[in-house]
């Protein structure tokens, strides 16, 4: 049996009652309110206050405050008009059908806002791919620009080249004709010369035998392993690049095709990789919420690609939605699995964005420790080392703090 509020307070003006009722040391977030045109319900168990209103108030522009131990609402009358009270006077039929009217007007109330969110979440989501379609268009159109550029320069350019070989090939015929009329007129004089040069000539003359023969041409075919990891094969581990290869593999198959959106998709954008990409230039834009919406898609076909869910840590950092940015991080992490030369950058991003979500969150015990992490992934990173060093001061610093307090 609830204990009813008697010792509330109001005051009216011709367009606006001001109720106040006090909270009795209940907690904010137990405290129950449900307001319509005509009832008005605040329980705090154990305590219960109702009002079956003298007239009906605009419920829509209605507000409510709750804090400091009370609940003050301001309800809009809907006539401007002086109330003789705040409510009227009820049996107990009424009141039950009064408590049932409001019961079914707040649940409609909630469906059509639930609706209305609905509706809303699909046209961003809607908006967001026709924006990517758009990009994706305009880089399209610069690629084919691009292109016929380059054919028309390459086509100049060509042409300029065969009337240089045309020019040319004109000149030597000329030079060729010159030379037949030089060579007719001096005949007579070159017989005599050829006839006392013979001697000499002759002597200057070796048979083919008295060369050396040619050296022997051949090819010498060098073959070296296939590796598709950057190190050496004798510094390589084996079994964990072959675990981290068959895990890839099996993330690019793993494609949900049960998603409610594919319906408004085309084939090319129900693949993941173009999703991501989109999302990369949502990123580099500063459409850090397109990038999450397209990451978000990308991820609900295809649950196994770490690079998804370590992107969108970074769109949550930049929105400060860091318990996020460090639940997408760990995942990333848990997919970016045994470690191998070939996933060691995406790790060290992966460690970097969750210490920073966790130094924003001054957690800076856990920060210092994936950045840790991090550092012995890429030593040589000064900007790294820098930052690993920062948190460092920051923790001695707040540790002499507390000694000193």
């Amino acid at each position: 049996m609830p204990l009813f509020v008697t010792d509330y307070s109001w005051t009216q003006t011709d367009s606006t009652v001001c109720l106040s009722v006090p909270l009795k040391g209940a907690r904010v977030s137990k405290v129950d309110i449900l307001s319509t045109d005509e009832y008005l319900k605040v329980h705090y168990p154990p305590y219960l206050f109702e009002a079956f209103l003298f007239e009906p108030v605009d419920d829509d522009r209605s507000t409510a405050k709750v804090g400091d131990g009370v609940a003050v609402f301001s309800l809009p009358k809907r006539t401007n008009k002086v109330w003789e009270h705040l409510m009227r006077t009820t049996n107990d039929t009424e009141k039950m059908a009064v408590r049932e009217r409001a019961l079914l007007n707040y649940q409609e109330k909630l469906s059509a806002q639930s609706t209305s969110k609905a509706k809303k979440e699909h046209a961003e989501k809607k908006y967001a791919l026709q924006k990517m379609m758009k990009l994706e268009e305009e880089k399209i159109d610069s690629i084919y620009k691009t292109k016929d550029e380059e054919r028309e320069r390459t086509t100049a350019e060509l042409a300029a080249w065969q009337l240089r070989q045309k020019d040319n090939a004109e000149q030597e015929e000329q030079l060729k004709l010159h030379r037949d009329r030089q060579s007719k007129r001096g005949n007579g004089c070159s017989a005599v010369r050829l006839d006392q040069r013979g001697d000499s000539e002759a002597k200057s003359k070796r048979t083919p035998e008295d060369l050396p023969a040619p050296r022997l041409a051949g090819n010498i075919q060098v073959t070296f392993t296939p590796r598709l990891f950057p190190t050496a094969l004798r510094e390589s581990r084996v079994p964990e690049e072959e675990e981290w290869l068959k895990k890839e593999a099996e993330a690019r198959r793993a494609v949900n095709a049960d998603v409610e959106e594919l319906e408004d998709l085309t084939e090319e954008e129900r693949n993941p990789d173009w999703l991501k990409d989109k999302g990369d230039k949502c990123f580099v834009t500063g459409d850090h919420q397109g990038a999450v919406n397209a990451y978000s898609l990308a991820l609900r076909l295809n649950r196994r690609i770490p690079a998804l869910y370590s992107n969108r840590a970074a769109c949550h950092l930049k929105l400060k939605h860091l318990h996020k940015a460090i639940e997408d991080s760990s995942t990333a992490l848990d997919l970016l699995t045994p470690p191998v030369a070939a996933n060691a950058a995406a790790r060290a991003r992966a460690n970097v964005r969750r210490g920073s979500a966790f130094c924003q969150l001054q957690l800076y015990a856990e920060g210092l420790q994936d950045y840790q992490a991090a550092l012995q992934t890429d030593p040589h990173n000064q900007a790294l080392q820098a930052d690993t060093q920062s948190i460092r001061d920051i923790i001695q610093g707040t540790a002499a703090t507390l000694e000193t307090q």
